[in-house]
């Protein structure tokens, strides 16, 4: 009697299940099919003690022998897919549509409304340190990336849709503090932890996209434990975080905001932006270091200057599409002429050249004088415009040095052509430099650029150093110019490193730099009194003996920097071991 009893209850509260289940289907409410999480009732004759039952339903369905489980706060329901008909849709829909997740990803359901732990309420760091790191993101240095923020304003408003940004502002603005710097390591941590966390969650939103972007823009440390050991560190690196958010980005159709931006919406109006951030991102990451871009071209590229018709648009807007514009010359560059840096460029590709070279040359006359002075980064939209101008026509001629050989006993002159195009590289080299110089403004602006500025920085000296020590017997150049002005652009980056936090890419940079150029400088200065007091022996030298350049970096011109050695002399970081990258060509 009382197993037909049991039975039968069993039964009825398997149909109730199955009845909320349905419901919960039909209007969207998500949060009843979680509360389906506790273990069903058994028969007889495996059926625990009923002490035991009533401890699980009251735990939510962890016993003692599942203790490994997820919390219920972390809960996520099995993933239940339907076919379904739309319709409002005609038969020209995409083909995937007709098959569904049976509801939307987002927030964890039990917690849609509720705000999730972050490293403030975890007690990582306190509230008063969170709002001044917030505070000094939100004013400063997410000016200098068009505001990747959006329409966030405060602190709380960040904190109730994404610890992954909470963390992730409060990491880079500590970076960028003098007052709590300390507190660095403790959110670059805590950011580790929640992009590990991230990254098979399905529970994702255009948040958690900013929150990679601001990491990939602003933390080298972790690119750097990677390149340099070559394997997986339980980190990311900017690359790594950068194709995280370009398949989030992909998997919430971000793309498709675009359609509704032009349409006036202003939800498909930040999603169309924050589609463009991360299309920057992931240019700055991949043509850089040598890798084809993830993110695709197509309408959204090709509407980006529709976006600035639109009713939403500010002048932060047109930054960010100069920039997309950029980039998609330098994809194509990027497409044509590939990463073999060993063969030289057929002759035959020569006019191509020439066309980015103009597409560049219109593209800074069409922005050089579009942005006036900002309330929170001064004069640095006008002035990135010629930055960011110099570093893509120094990318686009260092082409010209490709497979030509780097000693003096095998000369091989360029033609004036290439001869052209390789002197307007270091122009462009030199422009940047002179920047760095001559203008207090945009040294000011180091401390808050993001890494791309630095890297860039970086190949530019290295540039010139290998220009004026192995290849001037090739082009005209002023050896004498090029290193003095290499040794003023080392003096500028030790002054504007001196306040810096320890592991900001720049200190690592200068100081790298600063032991470069000082060997650079003894082995002329060897040369020299070779030259003036030369032995019987030394008659036949060259004038200049550069093979102590053959490893400095195995540093080439398209900007491999996976491949820096010797000259990246003192990377020390606490959160991982040392970099190590010694690679030979």
């Amino acid at each position: 009697m009382g197993s037909r009893w049991k039975g039968a209850v069993v039964q009825k509260m398997r149909w109730l299940e199955e009845a909320v289940a349905k419901i919960a289907a039909k209007v969207d409410m998500p949060e009843l099919q979680a509360s389906q999480a506790a273990p069903e009732i058994q028969d007889d004759s495996s059926s625990p003690p009923a002490e035991v039952i009533n401890k699980e339903v009251i735990t939510g369905g962890i016993s003692t022998s599942s203790q490994s489980s997820q919390s219920k706060e972390n809960y996520e329901p099995p993933q239940t897919w339907e076919v379904i008909m739309d319709p409002r849709g005609g038969p020209a829909s995409i083909p995937a549509s007709c098959v569904s997740e049976n509801g939307k990803a987002g927030l964890p359901n039990n917690l849609s409304t509720a705000r999730r732990p972050d490293l403030i309420s975890t007690g990582l760091i306190s509230l008063r340190q969170a709002v001044a790191l917030f505070e000094t993101y939100h004013l400063r240095l997410d000016h200098f990336l068009y505001r990747i923020l959006g329409d966030h304003i405060s602190l709380d408003s960040v904190r109730i849709t994404s610890p992954l940004l909470t963390t992730a502002i409060c990491t880079v603005a500590a970076l960028h503090s003098h007052s709590l710097g300390h507190l660095f390591e403790t959110c670059y941590g805590e950011y580790k932890n929640l992009i590990a966390a991230q990254t098979f969650s399905r529970h994702v939103n255009e948040d958690d996209i900013r929150g990679l972007c601001i990491g990939a823009f602003w933390l080298h440390e972790l690119s750097w434990a990677l390149i340099g050991n070559g394997r997986w560190l339980q980190s990311f690196d900017e690359a790594k975080l950068t194709k995280l958010a370009v398949r989030i980005a992909s998997d919430i159709n971000l793309y498709s905001g675009i359609y509704k931006a032009l349409k006036g919406d202003r939800d498909g109006y930040l999603q169309a932006r924050l589609y463009y951030l991360v299309y920057v991102c992931d240019h700055h990451f991949s043509i850089a270091y040598g890798r084809p871009p993830m993110s695709r071209e197509g309408f959204i590229i090709e509407s980006a200057s529709r976006l600035l018709e639109t009713e939403h648009a500010t002048e932060d807007d047109a930054r960010l599409i100069s920039q997309v514009k950029e980039w998609s010359i330098l994809g194509r560059v990027f497409d044509t002429f590939g990463v073999d840096v060993d063969t030289p460029i057929a002759p035959q590709t020569l006019p191509q050249l020439r066309r980015y070279s103009i597409s560049l040359d219109t593209w800074f006359a069409d922005w050089s004088e579009s942005f006036k002075e900002n309330q929170n980064v001064g004069n640095y939209p006008q002035k990135g415009v010629g930055f960011h101008f110099h570093f893509a026509k120094l990318y686009l001629c260092s082409h010209a040095f490709r497979g030509v050989p780097t000693s003096e006993n095998s000369p091989q002159y360029m033609s004036p052509e290439l001869e052209e195009i390789a002197n307007s590289g270091v122009l462009s080299a030199m422009s940047i430099l002179r920047m760095i110089v001559c203008d207090a403004e945009f040294r000011s602006f180091m401390n808050g650029l993001p890494l791309y500025f630095d890297t860039m920085l970086a190949f530019a000296v290295v540039f010139l150093l290998k220009v004026a020590t192995k290849y001037a017997f090739m082009i005209r150049i002023d050896t004498g110019k090029i290193l003095s002005l290499v040794t003023d652009t080392v003096a500028a980056l030790r002054d504007i490193t001196q306040p810096m936090h320890k592991h900001h890419l720049l200190v690592i940079i200068s100081e790298g730099l600063e032991l470069l150029l000082g060997r650079c400088q003894m082995a002329t200065h060897t040369v020299h009194e070779t030259m003036y007091h030369p032995s019987p022996a030394q008659e036949q030298l060259p004038v200049f003996d550069a093979t102590w350049m053959e490893n400095m970096a195995s540093f080439d011109f398209q900007s491999n920097f996976p491949d820096i050695d010797d000259w990246w002399l003192h990377y020390n970081i606490s959160m991982g071991p040392p970099l190590c990258p010694e690679a030979s060509r």
